[in-house]
């Protein structure tokens, strides 16, 4: 298990495969992967948009 990713990251990515049966949806993660290094740079390239 991936433990210190899952407990310690503030952007996740989690590649793996949906898996559905009815209304019950499922992801079966392959990995854990913490992205949280890139929060920085996502603040500075986000920039609101008023599209009146």
């Amino acid at each position: 298990m991936q433990r210190q990713e899952l407990l310690g990251a503030r952007l996740l990515a989690v590649p793996g495969t949906w898996q559905r049966e009815g209304a019950v949806k499922n992801l079966i993660a392959a990995r854990l992967e913490d992205l949280t290094p890139l929060l920085g740079r996502l603040a500075g390239a986000t920039v609101s948009q008023d599209f009146r």
